[in-house]
């Protein structure tokens, strides 16, 4: 069958992302015997005339749209992202009689909801890589595609999920899929995942909505030779989109090794939960190329991190700070303020540790993102901040009431 797949983010608020995602689920087709391609709408500057040609000189047979976010996170003024996602549904309509398929991490934290907001015919919730191919295999084969485990039905109740338990048996996509999109555009940091899934239950976060709580790998060999495919494509700049790239150490540090003894000559950036590192892990990482890590403390006070469910205290992130720092790594901070029982002082105490870090930039966001079936989500139930029926598709946020008058204007002074 002729698969035509369509990145629909067009945002450009922090990084240009590439989408890794939709491009595993193209490489997983090709295996499945699909002629799959992937249209990046990044890098399109006419987005309906862009689909046009493709559809008309490619005649796809399904089509798949990838919903990487559905708002910037941005509690003073968000922006929703999902009316150009609907305007993409809507142009494949009038090209196509094709059946549209939604999918990606955005759309996976609302599948009921996003799914009848874009108007698709069916979504996948959750990986892509197994439950694509199957319903390819049903739609080829005129059978029923009902009950298919991640997928959803418009007016049904989405079917339970699966994870792959091993990600070797997953292809990786070939470099053939993204140089297209980043010749010619400057810098690019291509994504990379080791692992999936975090058990770590931080109490805003939406990432067991989408990857699951078990930590599931690659085998460091594999993701190795994927790099040395990227690398002797003239790529190099790379980004390990892992939740936790430190977890667990032991893999880390592996993978680290063996990187350092194909001699990639890379530079790659990634996220570090501040516990669980040692000095030959920071070692190891700036040998192997690391020139970045992001550091999601959230924040300084010990009693806000127990708030917000984090295992580490403020001690350990300071002490993880410093030996990046002695390693010559770039530190960008992160603080996540406003949350259930913060207060002036907390506040006051989170922006004193992040100025004593004396890290190279600190990005501060005011307010929480209510994701569904969170703790945060059940205390801002309890408090009257939503309602029970709401579905929180459009951004909701989480605001300590006592400080709602007087912490935004205290972060932009």
């Amino acid at each position: 069958m002729r698969i035509l797949l369509i990145s629909a983010n067009t945002e450009r608020t922090n990084i240009l992302p590439l989408p890794l995602g939709l491009a595993l689920v193209a490489a997983a087709s090709r295996r499945a015997g699909h002629d799959a391609i992937l249209l990046d709408l990044m890098f399109e500057k006419d987005t309906p005339a862009a689909i046009r040609d493709c559809i008309q000189g490619f005649h796809p047979e399904v089509i798949g749209i990838s919903v990487r976010n559905i708002d910037d996170q941005n509690m003073a003024s968000p922006k929703f992202l999902l009316p150009p996602v609907q305007e993409v549904v809507s142009t494949c309509r009038r090209l196509s009689d094709a059946p549209i398929v939604v999918g990606g991490a955005g759309y996976s934290i609302f599948p009921e909801s996003a799914l009848r907001y874009l108007g698709a015919d069916m979504g996948i919730h959750g990986e892509g890589e197994t439950v694509f191919p199957a319903l390819l295999h049903r739609i080829a084969k005129g059978v029923s595609v009902s009950g298919l485990p991640g997928l959803d039905l418009p007016g049904q109740r989405p079917a339970g999920s699966t994870l792959a338990r091993n990600l070797d048996d997953l292809p990786l996509p070939e470099p053939g899929l993204w140089i297209p999109s980043v010749s010619n555009q400057g810098q690019f940091w291509i994504p990379v995942q080791s692992r999936r899934g975090c058990p770590l239950d931080c109490s805003f976060c939406s990432t067991s909505a989408i990857e699951g709580r078990p930590i599931r790998r690659y085998s460091p060999e594999t993701v190795v030779k994927w790099l040395e495919q990227l690398v002797a494509n003239g790529l190099r700049h790379f980004n390990f989109v892992d939740n936790t790239f430190n977890l667990p150490p032991y893999y880390a540090k592996d993978l680290c090794r063996r990187m350092i003894e194909k001699r990639l000559d890379l530079d790659f950036w990634c996220i570090i939960y501040p516990k669980w590192i040692d000095r030959e892990l920071v070692q190891l990482m700036a040998q192997a190329g690391c020139r970045e890590v992001s550091l999601g403390f959230e924040s300084g006070s010990d009693r806000m991190l127990g708030s917000l469910n984090k295992r580490f205290k403020a001690v350990e992130a300071r002490t993880v700070a410093e030996m990046f720092a002695e390693a010559g790594i770039y530190r960008r901070g992160f603080l996540l303020l406003g949350g259930p029982g913060e207060t002036e002082e907390s506040v006051e105490e989170s922006l004193a540790f992040a100025d004593s870090l004396h890290l190279d930039a600190l990005k501060i966001t005011v307010g929480l993102r209510i994701y569904p079936e969170t703790p945060l989500a059940a205390t801002a139930l309890a408090e009257g901040v939503i309602a029970p029926d709401e579905d929180l598709l459009w951004p909701r946020f989480y605001l300590a009431p006592p400080l709602a008058d007087w912490l935004p204007g205290r972060i932009a002074a």
